[in-house]
């Protein structure tokens, strides 16, 4: 499976240039899928302006990212505000994977940063679901930026039987120390192939630090983008490794189902029920 990793600098709230971005990216080599980093679609300091910048599943963006993905027989994964399907006047903060065939599966992001220069809960809606994607290569959980701070999330899509998780990703350089100490640390507890996909440039008081990266079922990296520079790269990844690392590091043979009973009494009641 070819992967091309895209560190891209959108315009801000400029749909129509990041989309002939997103385009021109893909001539550059070909891939079995292209990712590309959060809200790449708009650029992620747009504010107000996500309520004009936000589109439907069945909108222009999305079709237009399906012609792409029928034309290079490729899936792409990308980030953009997204309208609540049922409810007029939410938005998500989004990924989207476009199979070759014209399937869209989107994943709203858990959880949303509003502390310092971040504000996504004012303008954005919590999700709630997985999105555990089947493709013809294997499963791909989704999951956006800050999510990847939470482990629950990447253990459920491996327990569901994800081969691969998909983190996009906006991050300035301040939290660049911690994105690259947890990233491997996610690809081995779980013995799954990471893809860490960020955008790169300047918006506002945030400088993106880009280093999009691949690690396989132990961790080892296999390819890194430069920081503070727009690039393509590309690496294959063969899903057989996961049998052999999960034979090595047989973390998913040794879970423990009843710590998740008492995560929830830790969290919910901030005790544990412990029997005499």
């Amino acid at each position: 499976m070819k992967v091309a990793i895209v560190t891209m600098r959108p315009k801000l709230a400029d749909k129509k240039a990041n989309l002939e971005i997103i385009k021109n990216n893909m001539e550059k080599t070909k891939a079995d899928i292209y990712v590309f980093g959060e809200l790449t679609l708009c650029g992620y300091h747009v504010k107000d302006e996500l309520r004009d910048i936000a589109e439907t599943v069945d909108g222009p963006a999305i079709k237009y990212v399906k012609e792409l993905a029928k034309k290079h027989n490729s899936y792409i994964v990308f980030g953009m505000p997204l309208k609540d399907k049922k409810v007029k006047g939410l938005i998500n903060n989004s990924a989207i994977l476009v199979h070759p065939n014209g399937k869209v599966d989107t994943y709203n992001k858990w959880f949303l940063p509003t502390v310092g220069p971040f504000e996504e809960k004012i303008f954005f809606d919590e999700g709630e679901d997985f999105s555990l994607c089947d493709t013809k290569f294997g499963k791909i959980g989704l999951i956006v930026c800050y999510d990847i701070f939470f482990p629950e999330l990447c253990r459920a899509y491996t327990l569901l039987g994800a081969d691969i998780i998909i983190c996009i990703s906006a991050t300035p350089s301040v939290t660049r120390k911690l994105f690259e100490t947890i990233i491997p640390a996610r690809a081995v507890e779980n013995t799954i192939f990471f893809i860490y996909v960020n955008l790169v440039g300047t918006q506002e008081n945030l400088i993106f630090w880009g280093g999009s990266e691949i690690r396989d079922p132990l961790a080892n990296q296999l390819i890194k983008a430069p920081y503070f520079k727009e690039s393509v790269k590309v690496c294959n990844i063969d899903l057989k490794q996961i049998e052999f690392s999960r034979a090595v590091r047989p973390v998913l043979r040794d879970i423990k189902p009843e710590i998740y009973q008492d995560l929830y009494n830790l969290s919910r009641y901030h005790k544990l029920d412990i029997k005499k």
